[in-house]
């Protein structure tokens, strides 16, 4: 089954993060699971929409009426699920941040994180929000009033990029523009784990080696300037 490798390595990464917890109240001495590496995964191919075509991206969810969903994704990374189910009180416009506290396959036990957005998305939200005021979700389906089904939102994508003219991509590889972008402006591995939501910066890291590897080159290319 080609979904075992998923299943061992979710079941590890949760006895990862309690036996941690365990550590860190000194019940234990060692983490067990560190002596653990879960089975690898067959990666489907990565594929990011380029920074110069964000922007016509974002053009064409604007004309069909879904910017603020998409234009969040971009900025955070969310998985789908968690973008989903996003309702008006997890934001906190004063504070700019959104509040990820649950998911479309999973509403309970799993950890808040905070996640601080740019001010057009929140600008964004509010006006979203203002079109369904008395609706409790962020995003609710213009069809059925509750949360979009993440089969629609993902027809959705697919047209958004047809428009744009860009080559096809699934909306998980939304979540790894994200990621792509944020390294490539700055962002350290640590903070942008947690940003994530990944379970260590050593899955994050391990997932953008060819962003940060490329990073490193360029970065060797510039001290080789001072020699020259």
């Amino acid at each position: 089954d080609l979904r075992v490798p998923k299943t061992v390595r979710s079941v590890h990464m949760f006895l990862h993060a309690a036996l941690e917890q365990a550590v860190r109240a000194g019940i234990i001495a060692k983490n067990p699971t560190m002596e653990c590496k879960p089975p690898k995964l067959d990666r489907k191919e990565m594929k990011v929409i380029q920074p110069e075509q964000i922007g016509d991206y974002l053009q064409a969810a604007a004309e069909r009426n879904v910017l603020p969903l998409f234009f969040l994704e971009l900025t955070t990374g969310l998985r789908r699920g968690e973008l989903l189910a996003l309702l008006w009180s997890d934001l906190d416009p004063q504070n700019r941040s959104v509040s990820v506290t649950k998911s479309v396959s999973r509403l309970n036990g799993k950890l808040v994180r905070t996640l601080i957005v740019p001010q057009q998305a929140v600008d964004l939200l509010i006006q979203e929000h203002s079109l369904h005021p008395n609706n409790p979700y962020l995003f609710p389906s213009p069809t059925t009033g509750t949360m979009y089904s993440p089969e629609t939102v993902a027809r959705i994508h697919k047209r958004i990029l047809r428009d744009a003219g860009l080559e096809d991509c699934r909306f998980h590889d939304l979540r790894h523009t994200f990621a792509t972008v944020a390294l490539q402006n700055g962002v350290d591995i640590k903070t942008l784990s947690g940003m994530l939501g990944h379970y260590s910066s050593g899955f994050t890291l391990d997932t953008y080696t060819h962003v940060t590897r490329k990073m490193q080159e360029e970065a060797a290319e510039k001290m080789g300037q001072f020699m020259e």
